[in-house]
């Protein structure tokens, strides 16, 4: 223990130098409106790419599984009957099905807008390590560090399109959400459609293309093992039959999407890009809340997604240590980020001064997902929640003054 006069004296030097550090920021905002160098700026680290031989990072502890796991073992040695509720007992949730449409609409207005934008805004892509830049010129930053790349690691720019902002995630369609999960002499005889797609059916959405079984009554769980009951009572028993209940809504619903369609391509670039932002908002709030409660799977090595309350069980995985798994994929809870993957690429500030961003100052650049950069640069109003990882509060200094940044 420190004498109290010393105590003293070192609280009074950590108040002085408080202060100090203050004042400092007081006059770089002076000098500096825009916002701070590196030094008192509050900039959040970059989501850092997984190295191969790292799993994803699990949603639920690794300790509350196994608490659940141990749970369900001792309900399933009790051989009594456990309580299901939608969706696990294979009924809708019905205040989730309003939700489904809006996630489904959505998706089809933001892929109308991009459509629209990407007409007017380039998009370039890496021909080696396949990193995006939204923009004319592509940057100049060096990270292109894979397998062929060049010695000084720069990109080889080609133009891109639509699909390199917006990557499709696929998953196995199920007829049956809580049936057996899809084998691997299946593989090829069941579709695979974008996994949003998916999510919005099992959810409520009706495609005819790809059908799916609507319960009446619900299941069953006793000793661990799904009993459904509705097998016993044929279909024909049921009140309603041969009633189409979606034919309205779905004669409507694609009435209004394709006026919305029609109104994109006639509005302006700025108008396109607003509704583009909301879309592309509305899409992953949506898709947030149905996971909540419908289940989503993903491999914890490998960028597979199956939605459902399990995985499938093809051996595809080409991950790290496939070998042992003997190409199973290791599942686990998926996030948003899974289901809709936000492709993140250095945000440019300054669109119209038309230089590229250099290498030299790739600490003090910002990112966004390639969405959203390609709507900012259109016009459109950024939201709050990339106001972090974009680094507007850093000023960027001239390659003359680096050298005095700390």
């Amino acid at each position: 223990m420190l004498p109290k006069q010393v105590r003293s004296l070192v609280n009074l030097h950590n108040l002085n130098m408080k202060n100090f550090n203050a004042n400092i920021i007081g006059i770089n905002k002076l000098k500096h409106p825009s916002g701070l160098f590196s030094t008192g700026s509050i900039c959040p680290e970059f989501l850092r790419k997984l190295k191969k031989n790292e799993r994803k990072p699990l949603v639920t502890s690794i300790n509350e599984l196994k608490r659940l796991a141990r749970r369900e073992k001792k309900q399933r040695q009790m051989v009594k009957e456990k309580i299901l509720q939608p969706p696990e007992n294979g009924l809708l949730v019905k205040e989730l099905i309003p939700i489904a449409h809006e996630v489904y609409t959505a998706r089809t207005e933001l892929f109308a807008c991009v459509s629209q934008v990407v007409k007017s805004i380039a998009i370039y892509t890496c021909s080696f390590c396949g990193e995006v830049h939204v923009g004319h010129p592509p940057h100049k930053i060096r990270t292109c560090n894979v397998a062929g790349s060049p010695a000084n690691k720069e990109h080889s720019w080609n133009f891109g399109n639509m699909k390199h902002i917006l990557p499709l995630v696929e998953s196995f369609h199920l007829y049956d959400r809580i049936g057996r999960a899809v084998s691997h002499n299946e593989r090829l005889e069941v579709d695979r459609i974008p996994a949003i797609v998916e999510l919005c059916i099992q959810a409520g959405i009706d495609i005819s293309d790809y059908p799916t079984r609507r319960r009446v009554f619900p299941a069953y769980n006793i000793a661990g093992k799904i009993i459904d009951f509705e097998k016993r009572f044929p279909k024909e028993v049921a009140p309603g039959k041969g009633m189409v209940t979606s034919g309205f809504w779905g004669k409507r619903r694609k009435s209004s999407e394709e006026n919305k369609l029609l109104d994109i391509q006639s509005a302006d670039k700025l108008d396109v890009a607003v509704r583009g932002m909301e879309a592309w908002e509305r899409m992953r709030s949506g898709a947030s809340k149905l996971m909540q409660k419908y289940a989503v799977q993903t491999c914890g090595y490998c960028s597979e997604v199956q939605v459902g309350p399990k995985g499938h069980r093809v051996r595809n995985c080409q991950a790290y240590k496939h070998q042992m798994r003997d190409g199973q994929h290791a599942w686990q809870e998926a996030t948003v980020d899974d289901l809709v993957p936000p492709l993140y690429v250095w945000h440019v500030q300054d669109v119209k001064s038309g230089k590229p961003l250099v290498n030299e100052l790739k600490r003090y650049y910002g990112m966004l997902p390639a969405v959203v950069e390609l709507f900012a640069q259109a016009g459109a109003n950024i939201t709050d929640n990339y106001a972090g990882i974009m680094r507007e509060d850093v000023a960027l200094p001239e390659l003359d003054e680096e050298k005095w940044v700390v």
